[in-house]
């Protein structure tokens, strides 16, 4: 029988959508049920390589983790990855489909639909519940007749949906009310009920405006979710990077992230956060001042945020703070600046068939048209520096790249040697002489805990500061914690009504 289906869409962006699926995965898991996620189409620089080699959303490759299941490329079909000149690279089932300007996209779109519609199939037919997270906003006038991720994929499975609005923020009752005023009956009848997000302060105070709503809407309010730290889920959406607060306290390690405009997997980085470091995305030179470490993260565009480095003055100072001996690590497209140049013969990325790097790595990039993805088990093979003794480590993670890098003077940071495919041999990486500077390809290096704390402890010993005892990060812990704050906000025994039309436990 198909699963029963419940979709989560929001009043905009960013309202916290993909962490209450992702807690919404993990509640139903502990009751008992095989429940996957969905989301038909994700505009996100954030992606995930899943087993079979295919590129999907960040967000659901954590909802799937969360559910216990294995991430697929059917619970993110379609995945828009944005690049220079207002154009995006369009993935469908994992793979590249096309590159195109917004105006064809949506004359792509309908195309699209019976993959989605398959995909959703797929999902229904092997699981109890399948979790539909929407995009944006449902009420996009100028969208609603070539959208293909909100009330289409609702009415496709005929959904129950639930709206959530973000009161932190501020104009929720305007943004939920304006949301169901623009929406057609049809799709009015589909929305079940509505969920506060985000809220801090004395709910007591926020009750009449819920009565007021619940009247004016004729949708239950089903819960008031607080605003809540302390719980590390990725983010799919780069405003995250304008609403966190850096923290510097004066006594952990420094470490500049590099705010490239198509900055990609920003959560690479997490961990080096949760581990106590003081993390900071920057943008002006002043701001590497005080880095200890310095980060070029992967990028979408590595060509045009170069190019950005240059006018923003990043490119001397970087290579200053290096002639000074601050570390400086770049993780795929921040890997491919670190070299001399950026090659590109088929124009894959700009207009430009040759980029001067940074020059701070003896090496070269060139750009193909094909595109590879696929997780890796690695070993350490670089012995000084920031990896002195670690030698033999063993690391996993994702590639995602375009292109090739080949380095004559340098040796490798690491030697690949298992993909889902079977065993492998192929160097990756490239470090420089004292090991202080180095990159590679590697996404999610960093997640690795215990290769990060010896690399943060080597860091800390370089800089003179007191080496830190082992941490443990604990993922399931997390989404524990996750869910036991929902559970305890939301009306489950409603939410379960409505998702299975009947009455759980």
């Amino acid at each position: 029988m198909s699963a029963k289906t419940l979709m989560i869409q929001g009043t905009a962006s960013s309202v916290g959508k993909s962490v209450i699926v992702t807690a919404l995965c993990r509640i139903f898991r502990q009751d008992g049920f095989k429940v996957a996620p969905f989301k038909a189409q994700n505009m996100a620089l954030n992606s995930f390589v899943t087993r079979e080699g295919g590129e999907i959303g960040r967000a659901q490759a954590v909802q799937a983790e969360a559910a216990g299941i294995e991430p697929s490329v059917h619970m993110n079909p379609v995945l828009l990855k944005p690049e220079a000149e207002a154009k995006s690279q369009v993935i469908v089932l994992g793979k590249v489909a096309k590159n195109l300007e917004a105006n064809q996209y949506y004359d792509y779109t309908p195309h699209l639909l019976g993959v989605i519609q398959d995909s959703l199939n797929h999902l229904r037919d092997n699981y109890d519940i399948v979790l539909i997270e929407g995009a944006g906003s449902p009420a996009e006038i100028n969208l609603k007749e070539r959208e293909i991720v909100n009330m289409r994929v609702a009415r496709m499975v005929n959904a129950p949906v639930l709206l959530v609005g973000d009161i932190d923020r501020g104009g929720v009752f305007a943004s939920i009310i304006g949301t169901l005023e623009l929406l057609t009956a049809e799709e009015r009848n589909l929305v079940k009920g509505l969920i506060i997000n985000k809220f801090r302060g004395d709910l007591t105070l926020l009750k009449p405006g819920l009565v007021s709503l619940e009247k004016k809407t004729t949708k239950p309010v089903l819960g008031v979710i607080p605003y809540f730290r302390g719980i590390s889920i990725a983010q799919e959406d780069s405003v995250y990077l304008d609403e966190r607060t850096d923290r510097l306290d004066g006594k952990g390690v420094n470490i500049a992230v590099i705010r490239l405009p198509h900055i990609s997997n920003y959560d690479d980085f997490d961990p080096l956060e949760e581990m106590g470091c003081n993390l900071r995305y920057v943008t002006e030179p002043p701001a590497l001042s005080n880095a200890d470490l310095i980060i070029l993260p992967g990028t979408k565009s590595t060509i045009a945020d170069l190019l950005y480095l240059r006018q923003q003055g990043l490119d001397q100072a970087i290579i200053q703070r290096a002639k000074t001996g601050t570390p400086v690590i770049g993780i795929c497209g921040g890997y491919q600046m670190l070299g001399k140049t950026i090659k590109d013969p088929y124009k894959v990325e700009s207009t430009e068939i040759s980029v001067a790097g940074l020059g701070l790595l003896d090496m070269e990039t060139t750009f193909d048209q094909v595109k590879t993805t696929t997780q890796i088990r690695a070993r350490l093979v670089a012995n000084k520096g920031l990896f002195e003794g670690l030698k033999g480590a063993e690391i996993t993670g994702y590639e995602i790249h375009m292109g090739q890098t080949r380095s004559q003077n340098h040796p490798p940071a690491f030697q690949v040697v298992e993909t889902p495919q079977g065993t492998a041999d192929y160097s990756d990486g490239a470090v420089n002489g004292d090991c202080l500077i180095f990159g590679t390809y590697i996404h999610g290096l960093f997640h690795n805990v215990n290769l990060t704390l010896a690399l943060l402890n080597r860091l800390r010993k370089l800089r003179g500061l007191p080496v830190a005892a082992k941490i443990s990060i604990d993922r399931d812990e997390q989404y524990n914690e996750l869910a036991r704050i929902v559970r305890e906000n939301l009306d489950m025994s409603e939410v379960y009504r409505i998702a299975l039309e009947r009455k759980h436990g």
